[in-house]
């Protein structure tokens, strides 16, 4: 079930509006009151960016903050504008069932694209921008973001870029960073799955997911270091502000983190998915991961350490191939087809699987994804037939709320 608006404490989503990057890092708001920890099944929950499109020209444009505001009157303050000015957000209620989540994210999606609608315009959901003006992009006005691009400059260029986060719900930081400790060899795995960002303004890049790789480029980005303890976590952090390297806690962009606000462990490091189906999809893996993780700890096991250079090559090949090449198993140098990673994953989490209730859902909708392909080939499938990212526009268009 999910808890609605309204129907009780929340753990991460209800938060006052401000724009951009990270919001759950800089509102002032108390903390929510927490909420029971159940370790079977944590409740969970997304958040999703999307582009905003003319329909005539199928370009990305800057009224992001039109869309955003009709939308809101649906979602209230889970409807928001993101830091360039043709991205919107919006996020799911915290859901302890798959299904539940699956019939809010498309609820979500449908109240985004009915607003888009309304002002004459469409949302996407793509990972990267298929048509438009994007260089430099038109960032939203707001003093935090001049003091990041004060200090990261034209890093920004490659800053429209759409993701999908998925939260858990963890009642400490102590266990949330030693979870992102056995989440991390199976990042590339979530990158070849949810691969959803092949082409950029118009040219097919080459790659599956070239979100990821824009996003690498940040200083504190990509997979997260290996933190034996929390504390080494905070002395990291405090050493890379005191260094000049975080303009705040909302910099801190690694795929994997806990939350410096609210009892989640946030994983960041899918493109957004194209559809509402795919998004509930990679949510239940993550949560599966996380339930392992969990289980794990408990028996102090602390997390395997893959070698740094193993681990960024694994991320390298699946951004680039997504499910149609293969994939390095961080923990050993292995190189085997994309589809075998994907089946270890959920041998790795299938007793947890079963223990949410989502085994079922993930066999399946993995199979669908292993016959359809992921996100990343259908885009490049809809090209290749006239060779027209107008096209390509439309069917992310049709397929927004699938």
């Amino acid at each position: 079930m999910c808890r609605r608006a309204g129907a009780g404490p929340i753990p991460w989503h209800r938060r006052p509006h401000t724009p951009g990057l990270e919001r759950e890092m800089t509102a002032t708001a108390q903390t929510p009151p927490p909420v029971p920890f159940d370790p079977v099944r944590p409740l969970m929950g997304v958040e999703e960016e999307y582009f905003v499109v003319d329909p005539v020209t199928r370009a990305v444009t800057p009224r992001a903050a039109e869309v955003a505001k009709r939308a809101a009157a649906v979602l209230g303050d889970r409807a928001s504008t993101e830091i360039i000015r043709f991205q919107v957000e919006a996020k799911t209620p915290p859901c302890a069932d798959s299904a539940g989540l699956a019939e809010r994210l498309r609820e979500m999606r449908a109240a985004m694209a009915s607003a888009a609608a309304r002002e004459g315009l469409a949302v996407v959901a793509s990972g990267t921008p298929v048509l438009g003006d994007v260089v430099p992009p038109p960032i939203v006005d707001d003093s935090r973001y001049d003091l990041g691009i004060a200090a990261y400059r034209t890093l920004h260029d490659e800053q429209s870029i759409c993701a999908g986060h998925v939260h858990v719900h963890l009642p400490d930081r102590a266990r949330a960073v030693l979870a992102g400790n056995h989440l991390r060899p199976w990042l590339p795995v979530l990158i070849a799955m949810t691969a959803n960002s092949p082409l950029w303004a118009g040219r097919d890049t080459g790659y599956a997911a070239w979100r990821v790789l824009c996003w690498n480029k940040w200083p504190v980005a990509g997979p997260p270091p290996y933190f034996a303890e929390p504390e080494e976590f905070d002395r990291l952090v405090a050493t890379l502000t005191d260094a000049g390297v975080l303009v705040d806690p909302g910099t801190i962009f690694w795929d994997v983190r806990p939350s410096a606000r609210l009892p989640t462990l946030e994983v960041r490091v899918a493109d957004v998915p194209a559809t509402a189906g795919e998004s509930a999809l990679l949510a239940a893996v993550v949560r599966g991961l996380v339930v392992t993780a969990l289980e794990r700890i408990g028996d102090g096991d602390p997390g395997p350490r893959p070698p740094e250079a193993l681990l960024r090559a694994a991320y390298w090949q699946a951004a680039r191939d997504g499910m149609d090449g293969h994939g390095i198993d961080p923990l050993t140098g292995e190189r085997h087809p994309a589809a075998d990673r994907v089946g270890a994953l959920l041998r790795h989490i299938r007793p947890a699987l079963e223990l949410t209730g989502d085994l079922d859902m993930v066999t399946e909708r993995l199979a669908r994804l292993g016959g359809e392909g992921t996100g990343a080939a259908r885009q490049r499938a809809v090209h290749a037939r006239r060779g027209l990212p107008s096209d390509v526009v439309d069917h992310l268009v049709g397929h927004f709320t699938a």
